[in-house]
């Protein structure tokens, strides 16, 4: 996980100032596993920046989201979840995203074969759009067991 002086660099790599608001949704991404929202967000960071608005939570994942230091997912509640984009390949996953409640599943487990199907699939879409693919989010929308 990047740490606060990685993520600095990065945004000066992209143009882009590092403030408060932006330091403190980084934290607070890289202290859960959970997939939150925007508004989810906001509440976790008020206490702490009573001056900081909603409207700026937005913006800057948004930024987030562009410059690929976030992930962004629609949940089945029709928001956005975010989080935070791991750097190390080993924690790559996929997510299983209830059109129902918006529950989100990380799914890791993966068997040689999927993992077999992904490379193909990734290789046969660079040649055939000559297309230079860096990296691959697969979600699969359903209903989890409590919604089923």
């Amino acid at each position: 996980m990047p740490g606060r002086h990685q993520w600095q660099h990065r945004f000066r790599e992209n143009v882009c100032r590092w403030t408060i608001p932006r330091e403190g949704i980084l934290d607070v991404l890289s202290r859960t596993s959970k997939h939150k929202s925007a508004k989810e967000i906001y509440a976790l960071l008020y206490s702490q920046y009573p001056g900081i608005g909603l409207t700026t939570v937005y913006r800057t994942l948004e930024l987030l989201y562009r410059l690929g230091f976030v992930q962004k997912l629609t949940a089945g509640d029709g928001q956005s979840r975010y989080e935070l984009r791991s750097e190390d390949k080993k924690d790559h996953h996929h997510h299983l995203i209830c059109t129902k409640c918006g529950k989100i599943l990380d799914y890791r487990d993966f068997v040689q074969e999927e993992l077999e199907l992904i490379r193909k699939t990734e290789e046969s879409l660079a040649r055939k759009h000559n297309f230079l693919i860096q990296d691959h989010n697969i979600e699969f929308l359903g209903l989890c067991e409590k919604c089923r």
